[in-house]
């Protein structure tokens, strides 16, 4: 089989197919893994990219391998090609499968495409939300933090000390939520938003809520997945990520522009509270709990994003006639479709 002969799929389109269905797809390779079988046989898990989502899928030992770079196709051996293939464009042949009442993506043949004719940024998705719309949003949030001193920090941390390009565009996650370009600028406007709603409800029941710092802390709670995260075009996890995470991160890069900005001692610890706590509990990564209603309410913020998110992803990939998703360990549970009115 040719794969320029073949109908090309989109990755949402492949989770449609029912089993032993064909399907032919292109997009950019984020993570490659080499494992054994049962019988050591190696073969390869691969996570693909393209603009409506991934995939994960496994080139079996049979599996054939080309590089069609140079325009011609040319064998290739993945062991021994020399070829990093995470953030290059591929193509895959492959079939559909059942594997333990869950379909199963088999990619029996792999071609290297021209990176030319195929550029890897294509197969990047984005926001659904229009970048001037997130950044007009962002820069409105500052705007309403009300405290001087504040604001002209938050200003100061993306503006001044040249963190705004790589924010404005940079994935929130590798694979659960917002990960895709403009995912982190994306998903600290809704924590933030959502999180002032929060307040402003609570305050209207006599919580005593400071919304600077409500404001501030969404808008920063993240910054730490600056260093943790890498767009290949795709999302990718830093070394860095994997071993110190982005919320530890996150505290040490605003500790540290706290000081250079000489931020008020009380605000640093306020909003360094934040960061720390956004998680929300200890087996979710964070080091303390959240202990004040500013912290409280952006963990709160946040967890909701995260699993309406999640949940968003996951049910625009179900097959239409599933109701219910399988088990995430992820998040502990699984997801309903739920009803229509």
């Amino acid at each position: 089989m040719n794969l320029t002969m073949s109908k090309i799929l989109s990755i949402k389109d492949v989770k449609q197919l029912s089993r032993d269905s064909d399907f032919t797809i292109t997009g950019v390779v984020s993570k490659l893994s080499r494992r054994l079988d049962r019988n050591n046989n190696p073969f390869w898990e691969i996570t693909v990219n393209d603009t409506t989502g991934d995939i994960i899928g496994r080139a079996w030992s049979l599996a054939k391998w080309y590089n069609t770079q140079g325009g011609d196709k040319f064998p290739i051996d993945p062991d021994n090609c020399g070829i990093n293939f995470e953030g290059l464009s591929v193509g895959f042949i492959g079939k559909t499968s059942d594997f333990r009442d869950q379909l199963q993506y088999n990619f029996n043949e792999i071609y290297i495409l021209d990176q030319n004719k195929y550029p890897p940024k294509d197969f990047t998705k984005r926001s659904p939300l229009s970048q001037e719309f997130l950044e007009e949003t962002f820069k409105d949030l500052i705007s309403k933090i009300e405290n001087e001193e504040l604001q002209n920090f938050v200003n100061a941390v993306f503006f001044k000390h040249g963190l705004w390009e790589k924010f404005r565009t940079w994935p929130a996650a590798v694979t659960y939520h917002h990960a895709y370009f403009g995912g982190l600028l994306e998903h600290s406007n809704s924590v933030t938003i959502g999180a002032r709603d929060l307040a402003a409800h609570y305050y209207d029941f006599k919580i005593p809520v400071n919304l600077d710092l409500i404001t501030a802390g969404g808008l920063l709670h993240d910054i730490g997945k600056l260093d943790a995260y890498k767009n290949s075009p795709v999302p990718q996890m830093n070394p860095v990520g994997t071993v110190i995470e982005h919320v530890s991160l996150g505290y040490h890069k605003f500790m540290s522009l706290a000081e250079i900005e000489n931020l008020n001692s009380d605000i640093t610890t306020a909003i360094g509270h934040i960061i720390l706590s956004h998680h929300g509990k200890f087996e979710y990564g964070s080091p303390v709990l959240p202990e004040t209603p500013e912290a409280m309410i952006v963990s709160s913020a946040d967890e909701i994003d995260f699993k309406l998110a999640f949940w968003k992803n996951q049910i625009e990939n179900l097959q239409e006639q599933v109701e219910i998703t399988e088990f995430f360990p992820s998040i502990g549970q699984r997801l309903w479709r739920g009803i229509k009115f």
